[in-house]
Order: C-alpha cells, then sequence, then structure tokens
C-alpha cells in the first residue's frame, strides 16, 4: 500500500465523522470511527489500521494536504481481511509472527510516537540494527533493538530526565527514539539524521556520509517504505 506511514493506537472514544452519513464506504472495507490525537498523520493512521491514505483522505474530506487537528472525528475506512484461522471474515493488520519481536515492534512505535519522532522510521533503523531482538549486544557494546551504546544511552538520560537501563526494552526504545529525535535536531536533512544513527554525529558533520553509512541509509529507508506500505520490513 504505497504512501502509508506510522499511526497511533486507536482511541477507545467512538466518534462520527464529519462527512455526510450517507457516503459510501469502498467495496471490501470497513468503517473504524476514530478521534484524532496529537501527532497523527494521515499516512500513520492507515498504516496502523490497514487503510489506503487516498481513501482515508477523500472520504473524510481531508484536503489535498490530508492535514488532521487533534480532536477531530474522522472514519478509517479499514481494509477488510479474512483470518488466517479459517473463520468470519474480520478487520486484521499484519503483525510480526514472532511475538517477541512483535513486541519489540510495538514498544518501538509507542516510544517514537510518545517522543514526537516517526514511528516507521524509528521501526526501519531498529530492523536495519537488530532485526527488532532484544538479546543481541554488538562487538562494540552496542545494547538491544536499538543498538545503543552505553555512552549513548547516558547522553541520552539527559533527555528522558531519569536514569535508563539499556537491557529492559522500554528503556531502550526510549533511548533510540531520543537519539533519532536529537539528530533530527541537529542535522537538515534525513540521510544525515539516518546516517548519524549508524556514523556518529560528529564523524558526519567532519566528514560527511562513509560509502558503507549509504549503504545503511539505503537499506533503512527501503525498510521505511515496506513499513510505510504495510509489508513486513523484509
Amino acid at each position: 500500500m504505497t504512501g502509508l506511514v506510522l499511526g497511533l493506537a486507536a482511541s477507545t472514544l467512538v466518534a462520527t465523522p464529519a462527512h455526510a452519513d450517507h457516503e459510501r464506504l469502498p467495496a471490501g472495507r470497513t468503517a473504524v470511527p476514530y478521534v484524532v490525537e496529537p501527532g497523527d498523520t494521515a499516512s500513520g493512521l492507515a498504516t496502523r489500521f490497514h487503510a489506503w491514505t487516498a481513501e482515508l483522505i477523500s472520504y473524510n474530506h481531508l484536503g489535498s494536504a490530508g492535514g488532521l487537528r487533534a480532536g477531530q472525528r474522522i472514519v478509517i475506512p479499514v481494509v477488510a481481511a479474512r483470518s488466517r484461522g479459517g473463520g468470519k471474515g474480520r478487520t486484521t493488520m499484519w503483525q510480526h509472527p514472532d511475538r517477541e519481536r512483535e513486541k519489540v515492534r510495538r514498544v518501538i512505535a509507542g516510544a517514537a510516537r510518545s517522543n514526537g519522532v516517526d514511528p516507521q522510521l524509528a521501526l526501519a533503523v531498529a530492523w536495519q540494527e537488530s532485526g527488532w531482538q532484544m538479546g543481541v549486544v554488538s562487538h562494540a557494546r552496542a545494547i538491544g533493538a536499538m543498538q545503543v551504546l552505553p555512552s549513548t544511552g547516558r547522553w541520552m538520560e539527559h533527555y528522558a530526565g531519569r536514569r535508563l537501563d539499556l537491557r529492559r526494552l522500554g528503556d531502550n526504545a526510549r533511548a533510540g527514539v531520543l537519539l533519532l529525535r536529537v539528530l533530527a535536531r541537529d542535522t537538515h536533512r534525513r540521510a544525515h539524521k539516518i546516517g548519524a544513527y549508524y556514523q556518529g554525529l560528529g564523524a558526519v558533520r567532519r566528514h560527511g556520509l562513509y560509502e558503507e553509512t549509504r549503504v545503511y541509509v539505503r537499506n533503512v529507508e527501503a525498510i521505511k517504505r515496506r513499513l510505510e506500505a504495510g509489508r513486513p520490513p523484509a
């Protein structure tokens, strides 16, 4: 599904769409009422709920920019699918079949949303770094799903406002996400933001992107596109 980005968990509020009630959903879609939360994007919600971004924008009359505002009531036209168990049709979304990796995915996405970082970018970086596995320590002593160095973890504690235990999934995800947020602030190009996660901000500033870093960036961007399209990362 081209053009899908990250999203937030569904609000528990039941909302009425802002558009005319007589408009019909495209065939094979299920209407999911939703109240927009801060940080939501049309493409992000489409990815989260397994919908098409263009349909979500068109059905809710969001205009060419697809802008959303917190508190706005919309309907998400979710693509219906049958459960793998062969039962009655129900709405499903892609999830990693490995429970531990799926847990990592959910925690990283949640940390990204909470800290104003593109969840699909954070997930793409984490997949490139560790394949969404916590029990990974590199030869350079980078730890966990986000492959955070202990020194970087201590640096990110200043932004977290507390100690971070990089061996705990929540803290590891938060450290990596906070680092992405800092790099976004201190770089002007997305490639440099991604590259600095791998190469280090100082080295990027001094030397630009090394060739191996350019490969890393291309890999992360390719993974991100797959996630945005609602497909597995690999």
